[in-house]
């Protein structure tokens, strides 16, 4: 199976393939890390998904970074 992933800038657009779906969402994961717009994954039959949305149907949970957010707790 094929995996391409796009982002883009102010000025450019970018595309990247990959022939695992992990490599394209780590891909992913780390372009919206470092600022990237518009990150999108799109798979052989055309559905595209932002690396967030691939990441939470593959697990169920959403990215560690979103995951690290401290969070309230009652006493």
């Amino acid at each position: 199976m094929s995996f391409t992933v796009n982002a883009g800038t102010a000025s450019h657009t970018y595309s990247w393939q990959h022939g695992s779906m992990m490599s394209a969402l780590e891909q992913g994961l780390s372009l919206m890390t470092a600022g990237l717009a518009d990150v999108r994954i799109v798979d052989s039959e055309g559905r595209s998904h932002s690396p967030a949305a691939l990441y939470q149907r593959l697990f169920g949970a959403q990215p560690a970074d979103d995951a690290a957010q401290p969070r309230a707790r009652a006493a």
